[in-house]
């Protein structure tokens, strides 16, 4: 491919995004227009989140909160409520800042607007201001790079490689919709393992598609290890009230949890609860059982006890609690159950 092919190729690929494009409700505002504030929500949720599950997240986040003030009046507590399973809660946290700076300050229309904010980088705010505000600014996300190196047949793809091909490519007079029209065309033709290179509107241009084995590109990213952690949780109360903690840290800062105590290097589990126990002023009452959970480079092995005494009880429902302290919390309900079985 060329320089001199790009005008039919942004041609072909526009008209298919006008027939087969996704119908997204962020891609919806008020009488028809681009929603900056739903752009922006719905591009920080699918950072980590598949489109399928962000969707569901998405109604019920601007259901809460339908509009930057609402979100800049909201108390953080009920935010991350609302981001209750969304994982990387940091992302929620950035939401809120950047909504305070918006109540006072306007909603950005431009690029560098947008990358000011709390919590917004490049790509986020190339996507906000491509779809919402008209900017010429081209994405580069994991679609978009598939996509590129396929087409280019470039096996190890960096990202000043995929950002130069996408400005090359990106339409100056639809910029948002040329950006769209990548990432859906990544989303659902040119998959990671199985692409549908007989639907694909660019083809004819493409040297992995020519060289007949698509799917080799790009190269697979090498990934970190994983890191085990173990750790102990002491469930004082059950299910419905319980004493909660608040949790500290990147990646769970903010949210409620049941009071836990990580494994140190060559501690035993029995240490851990000791510790935990005596910090809490409670007794140690019987196992509950064991519950994991992947977040990022991580994987956490819980071992809930429940146990009597401590601090004071909260009401379960009314925190934003993570995924893991869900799983550890239905250990209480499947013993409960068990008790109450009919023989």
């Amino acid at each position: 491919m060329t320089l001199s092919d790009l005008p039919a190729l942004r041609t072909a690929l526009l008209a298919w995004f006008d027939r087969a494009g996704r119908a997204l409700p962020w891609r919806v505002g008020p009488e028809g227009r681009r929603d900056p504030y739903r752009v922006w929500v719905s591009e920080v949720l699918l950072q980590q989140t598949q489109v399928a599950r962000g969707r569901m997240y998405f109604e019920r986040f601007l259901e809460a909160f339908p509009t930057v003030q609402a979100l800049a009046d909201a108390p953080i507590e009920a935010v991350l409520k609302a981001w209750e399973g969304c994982g990387y809660y940091a992302r929620a946290r950035n939401l809120h800042r950047a909504a305070g700076v918006m109540a006072r300050e306007g909603v950005p229309t431009t690029y560098d607007g947008w990358r000011a904010l709390p919590g917004v980088g490049p790509y986020t705010a190339a996507a906000v201001a491509s779809l919402a505000c008209g900017e010429a600014r081209a994405v580069n996300d994991g679609n978009v790079r598939r996509v590129l190196a396929r087409l280019h047949g470039e096996r190890q793809p960096t990202a000043a490689w995929v950002q130069a091909r996408a400005d090359e490519l990106l339409d100056p007079t639809r910029p948002g919709a040329c950006n769209e029209a990548l990432m859906d065309l990544g989303a659902t033709v040119c998959i990671p393992k199985a692409p549908k290179c007989g639907e694909c509107p660019l083809r004819r241009w493409c040297v992995a598609c020519q060289l007949g084995d698509p799917a080799s590109f790009p190269a697979p990213k090498v990934r970190a290890a994983v890191r085990e952690v173990r750790a102990v949780a002491l469930l004082l109360g059950d299910a419905q009230e319980a004493v909660l903690e608040r949790r500290a840290g990147s990646l769970l800062g903010g949210l409620m949890g049941l009071p836990t105590e990580v494994l140190e290097e060559g501690e035993s589990e029995g240490d851990a609860l000791t510790r935990l126990a005596a910090r809490l002023g409670a007794t140690v009452a019987g196992e509950l059982g064991t519950v994991t959970h992947s977040m990022t480079h991580r994987r956490v092995t819980l071992t809930v006890y429940a146990g009597v005494g401590g601090p004071a009880r909260s009401r379960v429902t009314e925190a934003a609690l993570s995924r893991l302290d869900h799983k550890a919390l239905a250990l209480w309900e499947q013993r409960r159950a068990s008790l109450f079985a009919p023989a």
